[in-house]
């Protein structure tokens, strides 16, 4: 068997919401009510990608263990260096290092394009994400309560941070991941894991 990490494409769809669907249907890990459909899916993979983001997948022969993403965390042009970070793991792989090799890979890819600041939402109650995040290094800096209302009941986000690297005293535009992606650099971070 095969383990093997790479930049996703709009043909990984089916098996992100295989991982995704039963999150958003069956629990509050995710705030949204109803499941993207596969033509959704695909937009939001485009959509991270043009613009710059990396969002990877990791599998195992056919099974599509996990993956991670990261976009852009405010709209104003100082906030150019954060990203906020997001990680789903297909049941069937959970508690195995999965999540952790996504992101610490992840968090490479991140330094490597220049980011300097990831900052990740938990919602309230989800003791397995919270050790996750903080035994990648996030720490939290606080909680929203009440921050969202679903299947009856309102739940809290806790929000962590973690510095990718030391900000430069003048930072220079971060590189969209399609340009790191063949490098020797990629190579390194992608495939050492």
């Amino acid at each position: 068997m095969s383990t093997t990490m790479r930049l996703v494409t709009e043909d990984d769809a089916p098996r992100i919401l295989e991982i995704y669907a039963p999150i958003v249907r069956e629990t509050v890990i995710s705030f949204e009510y109803e499941v993207p459909d596969e033509n959704e899916m695909r937009q939001r993979i485009r959509g991270k990608l043009e613009h710059g983001y990396p969002w990877l997948v990791m599998e195992r022969d056919d099974l599509l263990l996990g993956y991670a993403y990261a976009g852009r965390w405010r709209d104003r042009a100082a906030y150019d260096w954060t990203v906020e970070t997001t990680i789903y793991v297909n049941s069937a792989a959970r508690r195995g290092g999965v999540g952790r090799t996504l992101y610490k890979t992840l968090f490479d890819v991140l330094r490597l394009q220049g980011f300097v600041q990831a900052v990740a939402g938990v919602t309230l109650p989800n003791d397995a994400s919270v050790g996750l995040h903080q035994a990648v290094g996030f720490i939290p800096t606080g909680t929203t309560h009440n921050a969202g209302y679903k299947f009856g009941g309102w739940h809290g986000v806790a929000f962590f941070e973690l510095n990718l690297q030391t900000p430069p005293d003048v930072p220079v535009p971060t590189r969209d991941v399609a340009t790191l992606v063949g490098t020797e650099e990629w190579k390194s971070i992608v495939f050492s894991r």
